[in-house]
């Protein structure tokens, strides 16, 4: 179906009448209600009359809405305001976050189930890490929480991760053990 000058005309003028584009739509035949809502948007008409019976029915309910209601204050005249000088940014220093007292600490090996090496690189380790707080935290960054979150001298290790982990080597070392050691551990018990 193509829009035709007739069938255009035809359109405008029942639109103009404020018949529904479902109405359209039958009248032209071949054509759904949607094509006509397109094309008289295409075409700019989308302000249109209303019928008298709808205009009628929806000035009743406002004027009785108008005399129910109080007249409304007259408006206060407005004095200009001052212009205000512009405000330079302030950058505050990020904050550690607060974490309660008697959460849980994450999981940690107790000494007697890491070996002695490994725990003394870890002391070496974590005497030269970035000591860094939880929003300082990368995907580059060894996430080894040392301390008591409840407390503010809590942080993290900040070293360079091992590639695939998210610890450093050191810390890799100790929470990464081996199967067969754990395994051994729980035989001889």
């Amino acid at each position: 179906m193509s829009w035709t000058d007739e069938r255009v005309d035809v359109l405008k003028t029942m639109w103009g009448e404020g018949k529904s584009a479902s109405q359209i739509a039958k009248e032209l035949g071949g054509v759904t209600r949607n094509a006509v809502i397109g094309k008289v948007h295409r075409l700019g008409l989308s302000n249109r009359a209303t019928t008298t019976t709808k205009a009628a029915v929806k000035e009743k309910p406002a004027i009785k809405e108008a005399a129910a209601k109080p007249a409304a204050p007259k408006a206060k005249k407005v004095e200009p305001v001052a212009e205000v000088p512009a405000v330079k940014p302030v950058h505050l220093p990020l904050r550690r976050p607060i974490i309660k007292a008697g959460q849980p600490l994450p999981p940690q090996p107790s000494a007697n189930e890491v070996s002695a090496e490994a725990l003394a690189t870890v002391r070496e380790v974590e005497k030269t890490a970035k000591r860094l707080n939880l929003m300082e935290l990368t995907e580059r960054v060894c996430k080894w929480p040392v301390g008591d979150p409840a407390t503010p001298e809590f942080w993290f290790c900040g070293h360079p991760v091992q590639q695939g982990k998210p610890y450093c080597e050191a810390h890799v070392a100790v929470a990464f053990q081996p199967m067969s050691s754990r395994r051994d551990r729980r035989v001889s018990r």
